[in-house]
């Protein structure tokens, strides 16, 4: 008999554990933190971003008036490149695309599974500092994505700046709850 209920209890215990590890691993389904993948070109953010000081809005001027930030066109590099370091390795094969027309096939870092809504002119105009999501790029050599970016660490971001404080949002039923970013499932989600 105390055989049998220590068998049981180790199923059990077994089973418990087993499905508490699909719950961990299920929250982080779409997230690819940590991914850093190599590029067609070199290009080190700690150089031009930390060591250089150049803001992030110089080069990613999409991310102030639209959804996404962009890959900035090869001739923005060459504003500074036309003149500094011109024969480097890297900058000889960016200014060879620009010559044949051909795009640089740079390979995205950040990427938001296809039903989520993000844009980043709302974040830069709340000024949203860059690092909250993409981490410490001014010390990145190479570009990775640092924070999970689940649903889960979105809400709670929202949460900890006030977007949507906890107390409006206890009773999730729709006539008591404030239709703001966060909680409004429709503003992430279409």
């Amino acid at each position: 008999m105390l055989r049998k209920v220590f068998i049981g209890t180790a199923l059990l215990a077994t089973i418990i554990l087993i499905i508490s590890l699909i719950i961990q691993e299920s929250r982080r389904v779409g997230s690819n933190q940590g991914y850093e993948p190599d590029q067609p070109i070199a290009y080190s953010h700690k150089v031009h971003a930390g060591d250089n000081k150049i803001p992030c809005l110089y080069c990613h001027f999409g991310a102030e008036q639209g959804r996404h930030a962009g890959i900035p066109p090869a001739n923005v590099c060459m504003n500074c490149h036309s003149k500094i370091k011109k024969d480097s390795p890297e900058i000889v094969k960016l200014r060879e695309a620009i010559d044949k027309n051909q795009p640089i096939d740079w390979i995205k870092v950040h990427r938001l599974p296809d039903f989520a809504y993000f844009n980043h002119s709302q974040h830069v105009t709340a000024n949203v500092p860059c690092q909250e999501c993409h981490g410490p790029v001014e010390t990145m050599t190479r570009m990775r994505q640092d924070q999970p970016l689940t649903m889960g660490w979105c809400i709670s971001c929202h949460r900890e700046r006030g977007i949507m404080p906890p107390e409006e949002h206890q009773d999730l039923n729709r006539d008591k709850t404030k239709a703001i970013g966060g909680m409004d499932c429709a503003k992430c989600h279409y």
